[in-house]
Parts: structure tokens; sequence; C-alpha cells
């Protein structure tokens, strides 16, 4: 994508120094960098391949593109459910389905080229750099000095070790969205979000999708019911699951299958497939960067140390996004960046801990979170009130055909204080901003159910939440209290 990096790019002469130097282009890079222009900041941005990272090369954008267009084959297959015919002949055309995901991700790549950062007043260098002192940094031979730093170097897919597994081949998110055909069978390691959103859409894209999860459900992190309608909703779709199973070892076969070993509860067995999908999660990218030259603290697992201001352990380095967040989303670094920004540039000192953050999974339906989770309000001994309703019971989702899943919100015991909230629906992560927005502005779920919902929406069932709610604190009057009307007898 020539928007992500122009053939022929000339880096700048440094200007010494700058206010702030960030060192990479991915989604916190990117809007740390907008950010301190627009605040009048002389800013350089340090990239080492293409503008964008992961989020728009190999993440969020080209897996929600396949993600909608798996849906309309399963929309199609499904069609005698909507009173219509369901088409004859349904045949994938995954070609295509690629394609448009590269014309969506080149014509979003735009937003955010590099000469639009050229225009806005960003100078931008690219190739690899690392810190030459705790002030400077070094990108192809030039040295570039700075007040303030940002490392935003982002993070990338874990090394699996299986024995034969790198032998056999594989795919990663970073390679997997340069297929051109559909792989007939498929074997997706790893049930977190990325390996269960793939499955789900390329076992609708035309594969057989089979899911090994090392433990007992997917998405560890989420509830168990929220979990256990993703996977009935895999099973309907036709993917194969083993849960509690760890793949232990691969091989080909004179065929050019691949063999692979599975172990269950100390039962082995073998099944054939012609691709694996890795996805069993990320890791920070802190190698080659001069980290201990800048005295920056870092570690392989966790990424680069920061305070609650994300600050480093130099005080003139902060870091953001997926090389030193525990939550890896493009969301969360986005925030992680203008926070620092703040803090570094002008004084601010806005925690991190203090922001709300939400994340969604993007299967069918989806799973949205907000919050703290049960499990965690009891490790703090928070009294909680779970307040729950069903999908099925709101309007729009039965017109929709989109019963399935829950709007569950958690209450501190004896108030309307919003401490988490999990949503599973069709569109949970638009749902999911509401309750955001409730707990970081300190509304109360009694006064959700005071606002008006646009009817039919399927959100509407966060407002039968708050009602429950609120129906749930009413004291019924006492029988004396109640005044008997006195109706006139003479109308006339």
């Amino acid at each position: 994508m020539a928007s992500a990096r122009p053939p022929g790019w000339r880096n700048p002469d440094p200007a010494h120094p700058y206010d702030l130097l960030i060192l990479g282009g991915g989604p916190a890079g990117l809007a740390a960098a907008e950010n301190a222009i627009d605040c009048g900041a002389k800013v350089a941005l340090i990239e080492r391949d293409l503008l964008g990272g992961v989020s728009l090369l190999t993440g969020s954008v080209p897996s929600k593109s396949i993600i909608r267009t798996s849906r309309l084959y399963a929309n199609m297959r499904d069609a005698e459910n909507f009173g219509a015919i369901v088409p004859t002949g349904i045949q994938e055309n995954f070609a295509a389905t690629m394609e448009r995901m590269r014309r969506l991700r080149a014509r979003i790549s735009t937003y955010h080229s590099a000469d639009r950062l050229k225009i806005a007043g960003v100078d931008l260098y690219f190739g690899a750099a690392r810190f030459a002192g705790p002030d400077s940094i070094i990108v192809e031979g030039a040295i570039i000095c700075f007040r303030k730093a940002l490392v935003a170097t982002g993070a990338r897919t874990m090394a699996t070790v299986i024995p034969g597994l790198e032998e056999a081949g594989y795919f990663t998110s970073e390679d997997v969205f340069d297929l051109t055909e559909c792989p007939r069978r498929l074997l997706v390691i790893g049930g977190g979000p990325l390996g269960c959103e793939l499955a789900q859409a390329f076992c609708r894209l035309g594969s057989h999708v089979v899911i090994a999860q090392n433990e007992a459900k997917f998405l560890p992190r989420e509830e168990r019911d929220a979990a256990q309608i993703l996977s009935e909703s895999l099973a309907r779709d036709g993917v194969e699951i083993h849960l509690n199973t760890t793949v232990v070892a691969v091989k080909t076969a004179t065929t050019g299958e691949k063999l692979v070993d599975l172990v269950s509860d100390d039962i082995k067995s073998t099944i054939a497939v012609d691709d694996i999908l890795t996805g069993v999660g990320r890791t920070p990218n802190v190698e080659g960067l001069g980290l201990d030259e800048a005295g920056v603290a870092c570690d392989r697992v966790t990424g680069i140390r920061v305070d609650d201001f994300l600050r480093t352990t130099n005080p003139r380095i902060y870091a953001a996004g997926d090389v030193c967040l525990e939550h890896k989303f493009t969301h969360a670094a986005e925030a992680s960046a203008r926070l620092a920004v703040a803090n570094a540039l002008f004084g601010e000192e806005r925690k991190w801990s203090a922001l709300t953050i939400p994340w969604c999974t993007y299967t069918d339906p989806e799973i949205a979170h907000v919050g703290l989770y049960v499990s965690e309000a009891k490790d703090r001994s928070i009294p909680i009130k779970t307040v729950t309703v069903l999908m099925h019971d709101t309007d729009r989702a039965m017109i929709d055909g989109q019963e399935e899943g829950f709007v569950k919100i958690h209450l501190r015991e004896g108030i309307d204080e919003i401490l988490g909230a999990t949503i599973v629906a069709a569109h949970a992560g638009e749902m999911i901003n509401e309750i955001t927005l409730a707990i970081d502005a300190h509304i109360g779920l009694s006064v959700l159910a005071t606002v008006i919902h646009a009817y039919p929406t399927q959100a509407s069932a966060i407002k039968r939440v708050a009602d429950a709610f609120a129906k749930s604190r009413l004291t019924p009057p006492r029988a004396h209290d109640i005044s008997r009307p006195e109706w006139p007898t003479d109308l006339g």
C-alpha cells in the first residue's frame, strides 16, 4: 500500500530537538502524532515498515472485513427463517472476499497516510531505529534528539512451540490474510478472540474448521454462560470443537496433508488437515530498540514497564499501546497514546487506571464486556448484585431473528452504581458503549431507566435491565396508606 509507505520516500533532515519523538506508526503512534501536532508540538514519527500497524494490516480491519462477508453467506443459508427462499447453488467466492478486504484496507490506510502526516507537519522517518542514549535515537544513520519520546512499537504474534509445526508450516494473523484460496480443512489452535472469530468466519466461507482450545471454555476471561453460547453457535455453523485439548505434535504425510496429534484427558487422537492457523496470544516488540541505552526497563513477556501515568523508568520516555498494555486493543492503544501525550508534553497527571476500557469479540453473536467480572468483584470482596435480561425477550431481537444472548449488568450491592457488564448479542459491540459511558460518567442504572430509547432496537435490552432494577427498588405502599377515590355521584 503506497499510502502506508510511499516508494522512494526520503526521510527529512532532523530538527533538534523534537518536542515529541514517537517510535512506531501503528494506532498508538498515529494517535499520539496527530494529538501532539494539533497542540502545536514539533513531532517526529519513526516507522520501521508500514504505517497503520497490526490493526490495519493484519488485525481489526482485515478480520472484520471477512467476518462481514462470512455473515452474508450465513444469512443466505438461513433465508427460510426470514420468510425468503434460500438461493440455489450458493458458492463461496473466497478470492473475491479477500480482494474486497484488501480494497478496504487500502482505502482506510489513506486516512493516516504518509502524505497526510507530512502535510499536518509531522516529520516522518522510515527505517529501523534504536535509542542512542536517554534523549536521542538513531535511524538510518541519522541521530535525532528529543525532549520527550513515546515508544509505541506494538506487539506481534506469539511464537507457538509445537514439535513439527515449523516444518509442516502454519499461518498466523500476520499472513493468513494473504490467502487467495480457502483452506479445505483448517485447524485453528487457540480459542481466544481472534481464534474464535476466524474459526467461525472460515467455516462460513467454506472451510471444514477444527478448533483446539487447551482450556475448558473459549474466551477464558469471559463469563461462562457467554462462552457457552459461543460454543453452541460455532457448533451450529459446523465448527468441530475440541476443548481441554492440547496440540502436541504435527507431521506432514506423503500426501501433503498435515497430521496433528491432539491430547484431551490423556486420550490421544490424530486429525488430518490441510492448513493450520495459530492464535495463541501476542508478545510485545521490544527487541533491537536499544532500551538499555535509554534506561528503559522492559520484560519480553509483559513489555515496557510503565507507571500509572504511562511513564517508563526514564522520565523523558513514555510508552503506549500493545508494547506496554495488558489489553491489546486498537481503542486502548489510541486512548493510552492521548493520555501519554497529555502527561509528557503538558505535565498533566492522568492515570491509565482511571480509564474505562470496553472490548468485544466479533463472533456471531458478539461478546462485549466492560468493567468488573463477577470473579474479580469476589476477589476484591466487593458485594454485587447482577441484573440480567435475555435477548429473546427484546422485540427487535425477535424481529431480527437474533435472539441468542443477554445483557448482564453488575451493580454494587445496595446502590445503583454500575461496576461492569457483559453483553452477548448480534450488536454487542455497539451496545456496550452505553454502559461504558454510564460507568465513566458515574451514571447509575436507575438513571438509565429514565432514558428514552428508540423503538424497536436491540439496545432497548439495556433499558429493560434498568427498568427491572428500578422495579426491584420500589416499596409497595401499605394498604391503609391507599385512599379510595371518591367518585362524584351527580354528573349532571
